[in-house]
């Protein structure tokens, strides 16, 4: 018998990182940097790989060392990426 001892479901997880890569979005875009522009000056040399980040895609996600930094790139607090 499996227990599941979390505290929160798959998809509400999933929901938390859809939200992280919306707000990183618009707030990239309200900088008016393009994916590559971003992925570059946080250290990520694959466009590809931020691109499914910000997408959701493959089940890729900005892990914490990317949100600081994304953060310092785009000149706002951490908590703004996750509010």
């Amino acid at each position: 018998m499996k227990s599941d001892f979390s505290n929160s479901s798959h998809e509400e997880i999933e929901l938390f990182y859809v939200h992280i890569s919306q707000k990183v979005k618009i707030l990239r875009e309200k900088r008016k940097m393009t994916q590559l522009d971003l992925a570059l000056d946080i250290g990520i040399k694959s466009v590809a790989f931020y691109s499914n980040c910000e997408n959701n895609r493959y089940d890729k996600h900005f892990n914490l060392e990317h949100l600081y930094k994304i953060s310092k790139s785009l000149q706002v607090e951490i908590c703004d990426l996750i509010n």
